[in-house]
């Protein structure tokens, strides 16, 4: 018998089960309410997302969750977004510090320390992401402006991968 979870492993499980299930449901707010079949796909996923934490459940919840906000609301941004960005950014990261190791592990505080920082960083831009989409949203779309999000992409990762090399971390 595998001995029991610890109080923060399940802390973790519960923020990967809520995360997609707030996310999916905040569209609600806008009066797109998701159908029955949907909330119970998304619940289910969402317990398998908890229990397993480091499987492809979890990538598969997070696209029906995106997926229902693109279908659902054609009709352009709306702030509930933020609460959706909220609950999927949450599941992540307890999804990945659930994954480090068996239930029964006990939590490393500097561990959850950088991710509750990382996770952070990622929830305070939401905001602003949803600002400058809403103010841009009206405007004609310049030319090249693809390629160039994608060029700055790129090299925000280039930049991140060569500084985490340089500074030791995996």
């Amino acid at each position: 018998m595998s001995p029991r979870p610890g109080a923060g492993q399940l802390v973790l499980r519960l923020l990967v089960l809520l995360g997609p299930l707030v996310a999916l449901l905040a569209t609600g707010l806008v009066g797109a309410v998701p159908a029955d079949w949907l909330i119970a796909l998304v619940a289910a996923l969402a317990v398998a997302f908890a229990a397993m934490p480091d499987s492809p459940f979890g990538t598969a919840v997070m696209v029906v969750v995106l997926a229902w906000w693109g279908i659902s609301l054609r009709d352009g941004l709306h702030p509930e977004a933020v609460i959706a960005a909220a609950g999927l950014v949450t599941a992540h990261v307890a999804a990945v510090l659930a994954s480090y190791g068996p239930g029964s592990m006990p939590l490393d505080r500097a561990v959850v320390g950088l991710w509750a920082v990382r996770g952070a960083a990622v929830l305070l831009a939401s905001p602003a992401v949803w600002a400058v989409a809403t103010v841009l949203r009206d405007q004609p779309e310049p030319p090249g402006i693809w390629v160039a999000g994608l060029a700055a992409a790129f090299v925000a990762t280039l930049v991140a991968a060569v500084s985490f090399q340089l500074d030791g971390r995996p």
